[in-house]
């Protein structure tokens, strides 16, 4: 997982989709809710897991990313309450961890990548992915030593990458297909994305798929700098709200209480950015100041309409669709997993599209 401090496409399919980003409310009785047709029309992912127990609070999990805050201060500021939800956050950094507490019902969504999201439903985890959190907007990058230009110069090089999965493994293959390179073609060194960029920082490798602090952190040496930012790439690096497919079956107005609490709180930092920062920065462990200038640098938050576009409709699908299937796809093609994941399944347009 990408930590805080401050995680083939065509290009034309990111500068579309970095048009769809930034900024709801509905929802009192369960009877209300969105039909729950709607609901399980678009698909249950496949796998047999299901939401397990559900005693009336539901818990999300995340890593301590940035993007993942504004769930944070939409539990303090009560916007989950105020669509009729009662919702707590749990941090959780391991993405194996969290697959776990979801498969066996111990919490009901994960907020994670995009793309983790997707191989964890290939894996057999029963999900739906029913909301756009946030794009990484220079919070991930490539460094390398100064000498290297381009990321064809880095061919035959040692390059520190966690290859387990996640976002840096996700976009180092979207370069490669960009590229028509190969793995085979660098000399790829397996260690956590942090680990990377302290690996690189102590001049152990020539580059590193990593995150901040570690792209600053290069930068402060006398040898590195960021050959490629996710600045470059917006709409590749995404971060996903993934809740089970059983628990959305069976409480789709608290799936929509969600997804409309997470608007309000996009909207909450857009109109009083001094509080809405001041309350994340304590479960970020930041000051207000530098957690604003993070997100404000490093990350471009999904709100209502931001997802709407992303998303589209049924008939008319959004630019999500392309990003993960090529992410389905690219899972198959490295045998993270055995089946590939069916997309239509998996993402879930009926929420976003109902926030009013």
């Amino acid at each position: 997982m990408r930590k805080t401090s401050a995680k083939i496409i065509s290009l034309a399919l990111a500068a579309a989709m970095s048009t769809s980003l930034l900024a709801g409310c509905s929802g009192s009785s369960e009877s209300k809710a969105p039909a729950e047709s709607g609901a399980a029309s678009q698909g249950a992912a496949s796998g047999s897991t299901s939401g397990g127990v559900y005693d009336g609070t539901v818990t999300l999990a995340h890593s301590s990313w940035i993007g993942f805050y504004p769930l944070d201060l939409a539990v303090e500021k009560g916007f989950f309450k105020d669509h009729g939800a009662d919702v707590k956050v749990e941090i959780i950094e391991s993405k194996s961890d969290s697959k776990s507490a979801l498969a066996a019902g111990k919490i009901q969504g994960i907020a994670t990548s995009l793309d983790t999201n997707i191989m964890s439903a290939a894996s057999g985890i029963d999900l739906q992915v029913v909301l756009a959190l946030d794009t990484s907007s220079g919070g991930d990058g490539l460094v390398a030593k100064n000498e290297f230009k381009s990321f064809e110069d880095l061919k035959g090089k040692t390059i520190a990458l966690d290859t387990t999965g996640g976002a840096s493994f996700f976009w180092f293959n979207y370069l490669l297909k960009e590229k028509n390179l190969s793995m085979s073609d660098f000399d790829v060194q397996s260690m956590g994305s942090g680990d990377a960029g302290a690996a690189f920082a102590a001049g152990k490798v020539d580059a590193a798929m990593t995150w901040q602090p570690w792209l600053d952190n290069a930068k402060k040496t006398t040898f590195g700098q960021v050959l490629l930012s996710s600045s470059e790439y917006p709409g590749v690096i995404v971060d996903a709200l993934g809740l089970s497919t059983d628990f959305i079956q069976k409480y789709p107005e608290t799936t929509q209480a969600i997804i409309d609490g997470w608007n309000d709180a996009i909207d909450y930092m857009k109109s009083n950015p001094d509080d809405a920062y001041k309350i994340m920065s304590v479960p970020a462990g930041m000051e207000p100041d530098a957690l604003k200038a993070a997100c404000e640098t490093e990350v471009q938050f999904y709100g209502k309409d931001g997802n709407k576009t992303y998303f589209g409709t049924a008939e008319s699908k959004g630019d999500i669709y392309k990003i993960s299937e090529f992410a389905a796809q690219l899972w198959v093609d490295t045998k993270m997993v055995s089946n590939k994941a069916d997309i239509d399944k998996v993402l879930n347009s009926t929420f976003v599209n109902a926030a009013k």
